[in-house]
Formats: structure tokens, sequence, C-alpha cells
């Protein structure tokens, strides 16, 4: 699969590869954008779209708002074509109708995204696009339905088919390894000899997902220890002085690390994905695997609560971590916590908690230092992932059950 996005890549570079002789156009990015909407030629609209992402990548912060701003305005829908398509549609449903009321209902700034992405290599630059929308644009109304139209056109072009997994070793390409350093969201990697640590061993694992537009770009990444029985505590994983086992003699596959890489691909799902092929993967080239589960941290536990004016003992965390995971919602019903919204969205159950697991000054203060294994199921994830997404129901073991039970709610003052 790499091979053929490389050649394919190759291929788009020959065909498309601006003359040089041709002059960069200096109008301002707006008149560039008025200009490639109004082109009909190929070559032509591939020089306008390069002069304007050339272009916008080289605003500051103000200017680049100020496309934004005029994109979503200038490119919106017209309500009124919009409803009067539509009643025209419910007279006389056919085909002319249907195809005239969505094209009202199709921002003509979804088409500039799509014309700006027939220049070969545009993906890459239009995700980072989005990442200045999403920085800049938070809590404006027409900016954050601007992205939408972002939205929608990435979750197609970066649809898990389009996806290539691929391993990510200590003899990867140096740039590749890089930016595993600088992307890895969870437990830091701090210097080549943590990463070396981390990729090297026999019973460790690193995989990616890459897209084809976006070969040397890592989208997002997992780590793997693979261990006899289940960890408790992520210092045993990473330390310096750990003895690693046969892969084969391994018996469970640790997720303990998963990082997203592209802040302008947020909200575009394919984490869920990339366990579940990791998992089939070991699974079919290890046997003797036989336990699937993560080791997590617990981000939002010291958040939450703050909020409900809780001051546990650390002795209490555990149990009180089990009652977050288990009871605390968002106000759409959902956990509380992001993280377990990832793993019981995917199908997994909250399986154990563990006290000091990540004594790190970062889990100090997430969680107290506690972590909790998610389990993956293969034979249960599909049900799991069923009763979740319908009915928002949190499965875990009776273990843990008890323990959230037993949780000391009581505030300072009632004590």
């Amino acid at each position: 699969m790499t091979l053929l996005a490389d050649l394919l890549s190759s291929v788009f570079e020959r065909r498309y590869r601006r003359d040089p002789s041709h002059p960069t156009d200096s109008r301002p990015v707006q008149e560039l954008v008025e200009a490639l909407m109004g082109t009909a030629g190929e070559t032509s609209g591939h020089a306008l779209a390069q002069d304007i992402l050339a272009g916008f990548g080289a605003l500051d912060d103000a200017a680049k708002l100020d496309f934004f701003r005029h994109v979503a305005r200038a490119m919106n829908i017209d309500p009124e074509t919009v409803r009067s398509t539509l009643d025209a549609y419910e007279r006389d449903p056919s085909k002319a109708t249907y195809r005239a009321f969505a094209t009202a209902a199709e921002p003509r700034r979804q088409e500039l995204i799509r014309r700006l992405n027939s220049l070969p290599g545009a993906t890459g630059a239009l995700v980072r696009m989005r990442a200045d929308l999403l920085r800049l644009g938070r809590g404006d109304p027409e900016l954050e339905a601007f992205d939408l139209d972002f939205r929608h056109l990435f979750n197609s072009w970066f649809n898990r088919g389009f996806l290539v997994l691929r391993p990510i070793s200590w003899e990867s390409p140096a740039h590749i390894l890089e930016k595993i350093i600088a992307y890895e969201a969870v437990h830091a990697i701090d210097s080549w000899d943590d990463l070396r640590r981390r990729l090297e061993p026999k019973d460790r694992r690193c995989f990616a997902f890459f897209h084809p537009s976006m070969p040397d770009e890592p989208l997002i990444f997992v780590e793997v220890a693979l261990t006899r029985g289940i960890p408790g505590s992520v210092q045993g994983l990473l330390a310096e002085d750990r003895k690693a086992i046969a892969s084969h003699d391994a018996d469970t596959a640790v997720f303990y690390s998963i990082s997203n890489c592209q802040a302008g691909l947020a909200s575009i799902s394919f984490g869920n994905s990339l366990i579940k092929q990791v998992a089939a993967d070991l699974s079919a080239n290890l046997p003797s695997l036989k336990t699937f589960v993560t080791l997590s941290p617990i981000p939002k536990l010291n958040t939450w609560l703050t909020g409900e004016g809780l001051e546990p003992k650390q002795d209490q965390m555990p149990a009180l971590a089990a009652h977050y995971l288990l009871n605390a919602k968002a106000s759409d019903g959902a956990p509380f916590d992001p993280v377990a919204r990832f793993h019981l969205g995917n199908g997994a159950i909250v399986h154990a908690l563990h006290a000091d697991a990540d004594i790190s000054d970062k889990g100090r203060k997430q969680s107290g230092g506690v972590m909790v294994n998610y389990l993956y199921d293969l034979r249960k994830i599909g049900q799991n992932h069923e009763k979740f997404a319908t009915a928002k129901t949190v499965a875990a073991t009776a273990a843990v059950k008890t323990l959230a039970a037993g949780a000391d709610l009581s505030k300072p003052q009632e004590r």
C-alpha cells in the first residue's frame, strides 16, 4: 500500500507539476479564490490553487481570520433558494428538482475546498488550514458553521478505506520517528533512547495510520506493550531497566498510548478502526495473545472531583475513579471522561482500576495517579458498542462495579 501511494503521488506530481515559467499570481487571496471558482481549465485551476494555498500559508492570524470570514459569508448557502428548491422538490419529486435542491443546499465553500484539494499535496495543507480555522474560529457561529464543511469532506477523504496501516519500528525513517516523538500526547518521549526503548525490543510494537496524500504524516498512532498478564503501572511498562520478553511468550497486548497527530483532523474519528485493526493483526500473527487491554489515563477525574466539591484522600481515589467512570455523565448522557467515551464507544469494557499507576506530575494532576484498563474482548466488541451507542450503557466488570459502590462521595464538611 505504501508503494502504491508513492507511485500515485509521483504520477500526479509529474502530471500537474507547475510550469516554472508561470509567474506567481500576487493578487490578494480572496481575489484568487473568486478566480478559482470561476475557472474551468484544469491547468489554470491548479496554478490558482497553488497560489491560494501558498498565499494563505504566509498570512498572519488576523489576515487568516479575515480570509475565513470572507469565505464563510461570500460562499454560504442562500436560505431563500434552499426553501424554494425544497418546495419544488416536495411538489414534484424528480431528478431535476432534487438536483436543484442539493445544489442550493451545498455551500460554494465546499466546492472551493474540493478545488483546492485537486492540487497534488494539497490535502495536508487543507488539514493545516482547518487547524487554523478551529483555533481562530472557536466561539464564532459563522466560522463554526464553515468548519462543518471541512468536517463533511474530511469524513469522506479520511474514510477507513483510504487509510494505510503501517508498523513503526526503530528502523523507520528518521523523519517519521521525529514526528512520533513530537506527536506523543499521553506519555512524553524525552529522548531518542526513550523512543528506542518503546520501539526496538521484541515485546514492543507501534502502528500508525497514514493517508496516501500525506505519506510522511502519521494521522494517529498507538504504542503497544506485549506482556504476561495485565499491567497496573505505566512506570513498569516504560522502565529503563525492565527485562524484555520474547513476543511469543506474551499473552496480553497492552495499548498504553494513543496519540492523534493532526489538529486539523479533530472530530474525524479513525482511532476505533486503528485499535481494532491492530488487535486483529496481532491476534493473527501472535496466537499466544489472548487478552487485549489498554492502560489508560483518566484525564478529567480531578476536574470532576473539584466540581463536585470532593477532597478525597489518596487511598479513596480508585473507588472514586470507578464511580466516576460508571456514573459521571456529560450533558448528552455519555461518560464525562473523554478517554472513557472513546474506548467504551469502541466496544471495550471498564476492566480494572490501579492506584499509583502513573506517578508523573501529569498523572498526579489528572487523576491522582490512578489509571484504568479497558478490556477489548474481540468476541463482544460489537455487542458492547451497540449497547453504548443506543443506551450509553457503560460495560464494566463486577469488581469495578463493587469498587464504585464503595466510593465515599461525602463532602469534607459532611465527614
